[in-house]
């Protein structure tokens, strides 16, 4: 993957920095951590894409790269630390006089792609605002579903029966009250769950540390 310098692109990065910090866009004043950069690359691939600012602080403030080496710590990132390997392009840019490195990360079709986790190993991740949060293992199973083409089923048991009725007269329900309320196990629970996700029965909404399901708008 090769860079390619746009030395008149100040309006450009300005016009995205002005954003802030979103669902698609992160800023990243260095690189120094293949893993923890791997991450941001697994929760854009795996969400709606998105784009890394290297050499901008948190602020917005233009610090600026001082040489490749961020970028090869990315394509590092990318190769050896996420799985499957998560495609992105690169370029520079002059602003102010200082070089910014642009990373485009596209939505995949070849989702979930995972990288490491400090505490529980490799997991998926999902962009969240502006933060990466470990996908819920339903969200993970629906995208191994779509990725495989396994179509959704609903048999409208009494487990799903309950859910959707719960539904209907609650705003919510987390994944353990729902194996809890409706007497199931949780993989009973997670594949009922993806099923009807991938037929936009319900969505799943990450909030702060909470992770629930509701009936989709």
């Amino acid at each position: 993957m090769k860079t390619g310098l746009m030395p008149d692109s100040n309006h450009y990065i300005l016009d995205l920095i002005s954003q802030g910090e979103h669902q698609q866009l992160d800023f990243k004043f260095v690189v120094s951590d293949t893993k923890k950069i791997a991450r941001s690359l697994s929760a854009f691939a795996n969400t709606v894409g998105g784009t890394l600012l290297i050499g901008v602080k948190d602020n917005g403030a233009i610090a600026g790269v001082r040489s490749d080496e961020e970028y090869h710590m990315i394509e590092a990132a990318a190769a050896f630390h996420t799985k499957p390997e998560v495609e992105f392009t690169a370029k520079k840019h002059i602003v102010k006089g200082k070089t910014v490195l642009e990373i485009k990360v596209p939505p995949s079709e070849n989702r979930p792609h995972s990288a490491p986790d400090p505490k529980y190993g490799m997991r998926a991740f999902y962009r969240v605002a502006d933060e990466n949060k470990i996908a819920h293992p339903a969200h993970f199973m629906a995208w191994i579903k779509q990725k495989n083409k396994v179509p959704a089923q609903i048999i409208y048991s009494e487990s799903e029966k309950f859910l959707l009725d719960y539904l209907s007269n609650h705003d919510g329900i987390s994944s353990g009250n729902y194996v809890k309320y409706a007497g199931i196990n949780a993989k009973k629970a997670t594949n009922i769950l993806s099923d009807m996700l991938n037929l936009n029965l319900v969505q799943i909404v990450y909030r702060q540390e909470d992770i629930y399901f509701k009936i989709s708008d």
